[in-house]
């Protein structure tokens, strides 16, 4: 009884030891990520809960933010290691200028999901209406950003784009009447949509410029790159895998509906109809001069950047 309660204790100590070692073999990797509760932004979240970054030796810790300009500046400010959905304009803007920021993927190409509404007593009916009015965007530097400023250049428009913050935000301004028009990107709006309170007046798709541009990056710090470079890469390969899972049937629809607080099947409506899995892919960067030509254009740069500073600025993980 002696020799077994010996051996027993032994395989306890055995096991704690491994899982002492275990826990403490993962790398914490804090990140801020724009706009909680978005389909593409909820690839680190869903990855993180399924296990899939757990199981690349990663513990994910996830600052929410209101847009890419708040993800950018605590990019750069060293808050965080990595920085997801940060707008390309921006962070052209910000290494242009000399700003501690480099581009490890992409976070969406396209703007399939995004779109721009109105009250459903609001006489405007399209965006050719908005002439005179306030149109909402996120933050400065953002896709948002882009998008409002590309519609208001592409109809010749007359309205002022407002900053706004986050989704709920945008949504309280526009019932209060401060704000005309609003933006919103799915799971976000569905249910007032669907009831009857507000009507979609433009999708981000309508924004030509922006149909085949990478339009979100993933950000980290050049000092992040050099001394965590392990990391990173590793978080790269848990990020394609999370997507992989997010597309491979029902289980992250499950966990997305229940981190989102929405009902399963506003959750698959979501990634069905408004997110093909080729808009989230983080190895295609697509569109860069056509991005840099409007950056010039909507003066975030003040010229196109030379091949040198692309391959400084991109430092894409090999799978």
């Amino acid at each position: 009884m002696k020799a077994a309660g010996f051996v027993l204790g032994l395989a306890v100590l055995i096991f704690q030891a491994g899982s002492h070692t275990t826990a403490h073999a993962q790398d914490r990797l804090q990140l801020a990520v724009g706009q909680r509760g978005g389909w593409d932004t909820a690839v680190a979240e869903i990855g993180s809960r399924a296990g899939i970054f757990k199981k690349h030796g990663l513990d994910l810790d996830i600052l929410y933010t209101q847009g890419s300009g708040e993800t950018q500046q605590a990019v750069i400010s060293g808050s965080v290691a990595i920085g997801v959905a940060a707008g390309v304009m921006g962070v052209l803007s910000a290494y242009s200028k000399g700003a501690p920021v480099r581009v490890i993927g992409a976070e969406q190409t396209g703007l399939p999901d995004m779109y721009f509404y109105v009250l459903a007593s609001s006489p405007i009916k399209s965006l050719r209406d908005a002439a005179g009015k306030t149109i909402a965007y996120s933050t400065n530097g953002s896709s948002t950003h882009s998008v409002v400023t590309a519609l208001i250049k592409q109809n010749n428009l007359a309205a002022r784009p407002v900053a706004t913050g986050g989704q709920a935000a945008t949504l309280t301004q526009v019932m209060s009447g401060q704000v005309d028009v609003g933006w919103s990107a799915p799971p976000f709006g569905l249910v007032q949509l669907a009831n009857g309170e507000i009507r979609t007046i433009a999708r981000g798709s309508d924004a030509e410029a922006l149909r085949a541009q990478t339009v979100r990056f993933l950000i980290a710090s050049p000092q992040t790159l050099a001394t965590r470079s392990g990391a990173i890469a590793r978080f790269m390969a848990a990020y394609r895998e999370s997507v992989d899972f997010m597309y491979a049937g029902d289980e992250a629809l499950k966990i997305f509906a229940e981190f989102a607080g929405i009902e399963f099947t506003i959750a698959k409506r979501t990634r069905d109809e408004f997110f093909p899995k080729a808009a989230l892919d983080p190895d295609s960067i697509v569109g860069l001069e056509a991005v840099m030509t409007d950056a010039i254009a909507f003066k975030y740069i003040s010229a196109p950047l030379s091949k040198d500073q692309l391959r400084d600025l991109l430092r894409l993980q090999p799978k």
